[in-house]
Formats: C-alpha cells, sequence, structure tokens
C-alpha cells in the first residue's frame, strides 16, 4: 500500500516505512539510542530529502525513546538525578542545532554537512567502540578482570568546580562534563537527525563511569526530551516535519523498543558495547561509500527554495 508524504514530496510503501519503524526502534531499544543515527540514512537512502528525513526522524526517536525508557524506569534503571542536569544542556544544544541547521539549509550546504558529519563520526565513534568492546571481550574470555577507576581519582575530575553527587549512578563528579557532553549531544541530534545515545552512553561510561544499564536508560531519557524539542523547533522555525512519514515511523519504533529493551536486558555489558559499535561503524561506511559511488542520474536539476 503506497502514501504519499506531503513534505517529502514523495510516494512510498507504508509496509517498508513500518518495518524500518520497528527495526530501529528494536535496535533503540536495545542500545538505548535514539535510533536517529540509523534512521536518518535509511530514509535518504530511500529518496527523502536530508533536511526532512533529519527534521521528520525526530518524532520516531521521541516516541521509541518514551517505549524504551518506560521500560528501564520500571526496572529502576533511570537516574533521574542525572537525567535533569543533562537535559539542561541537552535543550540548550538542541536549539543551537536547529539554528545552524537553517543557516546552512539558507546556503545551501546542508546537505553537504550532514553526509561529511556522519562520515566523521560515525567512523571515528565506531572504530573506539570496537576496538574497546572486542578487548573488553577477550578479556572476559581470558578471566582477566578490567581496572575499575571512578572518576573522582581522574585529576580532571578532582580540578572541576561545580560538584555533585548521583546516588543512582554512585558517581560524585563537577556537572560542567556533564553540561557539556549533554549540549554536544543536543547539538547533533538537531543538526543530523540522531539521539546522540550511541555518543551519551559511551561517554556515560567511560568518561563519568556511569553503570552501563544506567547508561542506557538515562540516555533514553535525554533523547525522548531532547528530541520532542527538536521536532516543535525544526517545525516552527524550518518546516521540514513531515508529520505523516514522522507518525508511520513512531508506530513501529514503539513497538520495536519494547522487544529491544527486553533483549539488551538479557546481554552482557561488554557484548552490548561491542554490537554497538559494529553497528555504528556499519552506518558510516555505508554513508562514505554513497559519497564516492557513481549515482544513478549523473545530472539532476535542483530548485532553489530561496528564490522567490
Amino acid at each position: 500500500m503506497t502514501i504519499y508524504l506531503p513534505i517529502a514530496e514523495l510516494p512510498v510503501n507504508v509496509f517498508t516505512l513500518l518495518a524500518m519503524g520497528v527495526a530501529v526502534g528494536f535496535i533503540s531499544g536495545m542500545f538505548g539510542v535514539g535510533g536517529g543515527f540509523l534512521m536518518t540514512p535509511l530514509l535518504i537512502f530511500l529518496g527523502v530529502s536530508p533536511a526532512v528525513a533529519v527534521a521528520s526522524v525526530s518524532t520516531h526517536m521521541a516516541a521509541s525513546s518514551f517505549s524504551g525508557a518506560l521500560t528501564y524506569w520500571r526496572r529502576g534503571q533511570v537516574d533521574l538525578q542525572l537525567g535533569a542536569v543533562l537535559l539542561a544542556g541537552g535543550l540548550a544544544g538542541t536549539l543551537a542545532g536547529v539554528i545552524t541547521f537553517k543557516i546552512l539549509r539558507s546556503f545551501g550546504q546542508l546537505d553537504l554537512v550532514i553526509a561529511v558529519a556522519y562520515i566523521v563520526l560515525l567512523g571515528t565513534i565506531g572504530s573506539l567502540m570496537v576496538v574497546e568492546g572486542l578487548g573488553a571481550v577477550i578479556r572476559r574470555r581470558r578471566g582477566v578482570k578490567a581496572p575499575v577507576a571512578r572518576p573522582g581519582a581522574h585529576p580532571l575530575f578532582l580540578r572541576l568546580p561545580f560538584k555533585m553527587r548521583f546516588r543512582q549512578s554512585h558517581i560524585y563528579v563537577s556537572v560542567i562534563p556533564v553540561v557539556t557532553i549533554s549540549f554536544a549531544i543536543g547539538f547533533l541530534g538537531a543538526l543530523m537527525g540522531i539521539g546522540g545515545g550511541f555518543i551519551l552512553v559511551p561517554a556515560l561510561i567511560y568518561l563519568l563511569r556511569v553503570p552501563t544499564v544506567t547508561s542506557v536508560g538515562t540516555s533514553l531519557l535525554l533523547t525522548l526530551f531532547t528530541m520532542f524539542a527538536a521536532i516543535i523547533m525544526h517545525a516552527v522555525l524550518n518546516q521540514t516535519v513531515d508529520a505523516v512519514l514522522g507518525l508511520v515511523l513512531m508506530i513501529g519504533g514503539t513497538v520495536g523498543a519494547q522487544f529491544g529493551a527486553r533483549a539488551g536486558q538479557t546481554l552482557k555489558a561488554e557484548n552490548l558495547r561491542l554490537l554497538l559499535g559494529l553497528l555504528v561503524l556499519a552506518v558510516g561506511l555505508r554513508v562514505a561509500w554513497d559519497q564516492i559511488a557513481r549515482p544513478a542520474d549523473l545530472y539532476s536539476v535542483i530548485i532553489d527554495e530561496r528564490t522567490p
């Protein structure tokens, strides 16, 4: 069954969109990521313009994050205090990202910036996570315990002011790195159409030493609120949110995230990190290939939206 997307100006099969929503929602719930780093490229591959894909995928991430966060909430694996501090920086970053999105679009450079950002960001983060994940799996099979380091023992954390104790996560750390990380997540989320969970989860684990499961649940909570804010800002400032596309993705994402969150509870932490790293790296390589591969149409006509 084919439906027409009014803002994207594209006819698509509704079952294809639902399947994409379920699959990405499952991944979102399992790894504690918004899924935008995967859904946005998939929509672009489907023919949706990058501007509409980035803005509209926020609805899918908000829905799947809500579903996944609810599961972790019921299990007591969400740090509300840490989530509130993250949200302060995340909302500010989201606003900055939407404004930057609007400026780049007005200059006609949005598509290029999104593609390059995906290649650099996903390639770097994915490679680092794969290397660390493989090391953790090898250590576990050899029976070698990884050294445990608390953030308070790091000289950088000791020197920073405005420390706060997060009892749920068992950490005592300055709010400055917490807000800085969340600002970057919000900015990238609004600009690139990613929830930022694939960055936030490793940051919480490796920089702040938050337990893995708590990191996943808290990441989903932050993604929920920042993506909801991004939907409103993109709709008001850029008019690029396709409600029909977003609704179909939301339905699939909500269903998939419930199953993904349950599946994530059964995996070992190091396996979870390794799988996420492989997925992030694979998407980055796919985007890079599209930039160097010979296009099907060598010539195209682009209408400048700035002309009256």
